[in-house]
């Protein structure tokens, strides 16, 4: 796996491309001179961290033949203050599944997710408590 990094500007933002040429942008806050012009990296690890749990979420739900019709997710993070590196101490996810899905397989997959198989998790693991809720919408 590879990603390069571009400077744009003369402060913090960035054009970042993966091998799959997908180009995101990343940039500082306004407090230390960034434009908002793209995500902040730590906020780029939580969508990682969604991302990852969601892909594999959806595979174990079509291996139970369970049909999602909408997901959504949001991730709330907790970081140690007054602390360089200022490293997540506590991320919280809410998953919001639409569709005719039973709610144990959906607790299973989540589980499996969490618990076994998602990269970022199990990196995040190491310096954070990661708990997670879910709700099925109609």
């Amino acid at each position: 796996m590879e990603v390069n990094l571009t400077r744009v500007d003369q402060d913090f933002h960035f054009e970042a491309t993966g091998s799959s040429g997908v180009v995101l942008n990343i940039d500082g806050s306004p407090e230390i001179g960034g434009h908002n012009a793209g995500a902040r990296p730590m906020e780029m690890l939580l969508m990682g961290l969604g991302g990852c749990s969601a892909i594999d979420i959806i595979q174990i739900l079509k291996k139970k033949r369970q049909q999602i019709d909408s997901f959504k997710i949001n991730v709330k993070a907790e970081r140690v203050p007054g602390e360089v590196p200022s490293l997540f101490k506590a991320i919280h996810i809410h998953f919001i599944l639409g569709g005719p899905l039973e709610e144990q397989k959906v607790q299973q997959a989540i589980q499996l997710s969490m618990d076994k198989y998602c990269s970022v998790a199990m990196i995040l693991y190491k310096t954070a408590t990661i708990d997670y809720t879910f709700e099925l919408v109609a």
